[in-house]
């Protein structure tokens, strides 16, 4: 593939147009009185150029390339090794931009609200759902990301009911809005002394942090707000004052909790900035009928919804059946190695649109 067919994967003359049209708009008079529709069009045009920067630049890169090949005659194999080396690097960097492209929505770039919820099941389902949870957050560990959970419900015996955690960090709702779905593990289980195979559900949603000046009107008389102590395990985990929040939304009956903060105040706020999150997202997934019918499919957490098997008994795989990607390395995966997953999933998105 040559550098000319990667611009036009890339969409540059386009995203340069764009640029250039927005730029204007921001050297008008006035441009900043309206501080809200000016931040769009900034982080608008930082988007753009996430791509078409880098693009520009590896473009000079294979001019000089080929400037220093038509004068390389007499140099010697050492030289050209070296050319080709460079290429190679070139080569690499523009996969690595095309690989962006998959993640071109309004809001792929942002903070992402991971939620997991048990399934059917019981102390199985629990314990499966403590599992994704730390197969995520070892993935966004691994990434260099910001984890932070902000509210969890153990399970009676163990696991975990439900849990919502932020995950920070470039591209992160990008990334993990592949893993929206039923997720299904069979296996041998620990919690059965006549070691019977289980099969267990989880439900993942996965919805973009939006940002502050996104508008989401929120009427003081729509929500309703409960206090309450946070849960744990006891011991010096549990707080002693009800500075845990629930947020009610009534006309939708979206509800949310934070019990991670140490203030009232602070549990407070963050809810509010994800029922915030959760209600632009449920709008805008009432009007897109495409996500809606997707969205909906996740919606019962049993056998026959699963967007995704792990099998740990007879036999080790793990696959996803959407994009049919699979590995058998299912240790690797649930420690968070989920990438080849995620791409394969965002490749066969793209080329369905």
């Amino acid at each position: 593939m040559s550098l000319k067919d990667y611009g036009g994967i890339f969409d540059i003359d386009n995203k340069d147009s764009q640029i250039a049209s927005l730029q204007a708009k921001m050297a008008q008079e006035g441009f900043w009185q309206d501080l809200s529709s000016a931040n769009v069009i900034v982080q608008k045009i930082k988007s753009l150029k996430t791509i078409s920067e880098p693009w520009h630049k590896q473009d000079q890169r294979i001019k000089e390339i080929d400037e220093f090949f038509h004068i390389s005659a007499g140099e010697g194999d050492d030289f050209l090794a070296h050319l080709n080396s460079d290429l190679d690097k070139l080569t690499e960097e523009l996969k690595r931009l095309e690989f962006f492209t998959l993640m071109s929505g309004e809001f792929d770039k942002n903070d992402a609200i991971l939620n997991i919820n048990a399934g059917a099941g019981g102390t199985e389902s629990c314990d499966w759902a403590s599992m994704l949870l730390r197969m995520y957050t070892r993935w966004a560990q691994a990434r260099g990301y910001e984890v932070t959970i902000t509210d969890i419900l153990a399970g009676e015996e163990a696991g975990t009911k439900n849990v919502t955690l932020i995950i920070k960090g470039d591209y992160a709702f990008g990334y993990l809005r592949s893993e929206v779905g039923v997720h299904r593990l069979v296996r041998i289980s620990p919690f059965d002394s006549n070691k019977r195979r289980h099969t267990s559900f989880a439900s993942v949603d996965v919805i973009p942090e939006v940002p502050e000046d996104v508008p989401i009107d929120i009427k003081p008389d729509e929500i309703k707000l409960d206090l309450f102590r946070a849960g744990g395990k006891g011991g010096q985990h549990v707080n002693t004052t009800d500075s845990a929040v629930r947020i009610t939304h009534i006309p939708t009956g979206i509800v949310v909790q934070c019990q991670n903060e140490r203030s009232q105040h602070q549990n407070k706020e963050v809810a509010m900035h994800i029922l915030k999150s959760r209600l632009y997202e449920s709008r805008r997934r009432e009007q897109e009928e495409k996500l809606s019918r997707e969205y909906d499919k996740k919606q019962r957490i049993e056998w026959g919804s699963q967007i995704r098997s792990y099998v740990l008994h007879p036999y080790n795989m793990v696959k996803d059946h959407r994009s049919d990607h699979e590995t058998g390395d299912s240790t690797g995966v649930l420690d968070g190695k989920i990438d080849d997953f995620i791409e394969a999933f965002l490749r066969m998105s793209k080329n369905n649109i």
